[in-house]
C-alpha cells in the first residue's frame, strides 16, 4: 500500500501549552504543541489540542501560534484561568531544567463533543504525562486517546518531569499507547519502576512485550538514539552539531518519528532522519525554529 500524501495525515499533539521564561526571554512551548508545530512543518494537517488563560499571555500564545499558521481549532480560551508558565534553566550541558507553575489553564481541558468528534478521525497523536498531573486534563487525555481508531498511532512521548508522576500513571499511560518515546534518564526511572534488567536493548524488549508496544524509541542526547519493535533494532548516532540548547529536540524528533511511520518509513530512515531534524533544533534558539529544506525531504523521498 503506497503511503498517502502528508498533509491528508491527521495528527494532535494534546496536553500543556504554555510559555517558557529563560533569564532575558520567554518562548512559547509546551511539547504536545511543540510536536504538533513540527508534524505541520514536515506538510501534515495538525493539531494542538490544549487551554489557554484570557490573559495577557493567553493572547500572546494565541496570536503566535496563529502567526505560525497553527490550526487553532482545538485551543480553547478558558474566562478566569492563568496561562501555564514554566521558569527554564539551563546547565553548562545546555540541558533544560523546570519550574512549572501550578494551577495552569491547561489543568482544565475538558473532554467535549468536538474533542471526541477529533479523536475519532485522527490517524496520530501525541501525549505525555505532565499534562495528567490533575484530573480533569488526565481524564481528557485518556478519553481522548481510547476514542481514537484501533488504527492510528498513540505516542506516549513520556517526558517525566518530578513531582508530576508515579508508577501507577506511567503504567495508564503505556497501557494506552502503542509508540513510545523516551530519553536514557527517563528509561532508569522506568527500569527501578518495572524491575527491568539487563542491557538497554533487553529492557526495551520487556517494555515493549509487557505492555504490548509496536515500537520504542530512545533518544540518547549527543549518543543518538535506538529504535526497536518486534523485528527490528536499529541504532544511529546523532550527527554533529553546534549545541545552543536541547530544548524542544525531543518533540522534534517525535514529530519525525510520527510521519515516518506513517509513511511506512523503514526504521534506520526514520531514525537517522529523526536524528538530523533533532540536531538542528539543537543548533537553533528555542524549541520551534522554521526547519530546514531537507526536512522536507520525507514528503519527496
Amino acid at each position: 500500500m503506497s503511503p498517502s500524501p502528508l498533509h491528508l495525515y491527521r495528527i494532535a499533539g494534546i496536553g500543556e501549552l504554555l510559555w517558557d521564561f529563560l533569564p532575558g526571554s520567554q518562548r512559547l512551548g509546551g511539547a504536545p504543541a511543540n510536536f504538533s508545530y513540527h508534524c505541520h512543518q514536515l506538510g501534515a494537517t495538525a493539531y494542538p489540542v490544549s487551554s489557554l488563560g484570557e490573559d495577557l499571555l493567553g493572547i500572546a500564545a494565541f496570536n503566535a501560534l496563529s502567526e505560525r499558521g497553527t490550526n487553532l481549532d482545538f485551543v480553547e480560551k478558558l474566562e478566569g484561568r492563568t496561562t501555564g508558565r514554566v521558569n527554564l534553566s539551563l546547565d553548562g550541558e545546555r540541558k533544560p531544567t523546570f519550574e512549572i507553575k501550578p494551577d495552569a489553564a491547561w489543568d482544565h481541558l475538558h473532554f467535549s463533543p468536538k474533542l471526541k468528534q477529533l479523536a475519532g478521525k485522527l490517524d496520530a497523536a501525541c501525549f505525555g504525562t505532565l499534562a495528567q498531573r490533575f484530573a480533569t486534563t488526565r481524564n481528557t487525555i485518556q478519553s481522548f486517546i481510547r476514542s481514537m481508531p484501533a488504527t492510528s498511532l498513540k505516542i506516549l512521548d513520556i517526558n517525566l518531569r518530578s513531582p508530576f508522576y508515579s508508577k501507577a500513571l506511567i503504567e495508564d499511560s503505556l497501557n494506552l499507547a502503542t509508540i513510545l518515546k523516551l530519553s536514557d534518564d527517563e528509561l532508569f526511572v522506568l527500569a527501578a519502576f518495572f524491575n527491568l534488567r539487563g542491557s538497554t536493548r533487553e529492557q526495551l524488549t520487556t517494555l515493549l512485550n509487557r505492555f504490548d508496544l509496536k515500537l520504542i524509541a530512545l533518544t540518547c542526547g549527543s549518543k543518538g538514539s535506538i529504535l526497536i519493535d518486534a523485528e527490528q533494532y536499529d541504532e544511529c548516532p546523532a550527527p554533529p552539531t553546534e549545541l545552543i540548547d536541547s530544548v524542544g529536540a525531543g518533540d522534534s524528533f517525535a514529530a519525525a518519528l510520527c510521519l515516518g511511520l506513517l509513511q511506512h518509513q523503514p526504521l534506520s530512515e526514520i531514525n537517522l532522519f529523526a536524528n538530523r531534524i533533532a540536531a538542528f533544533v539543537c543548533s537553533r534558539d528555542g524549541a520551534t525554529p522554521t526547519l530546514p529544506s531537507f526536512a522536507l525531504e520525507l514528503e519527496t523521498a
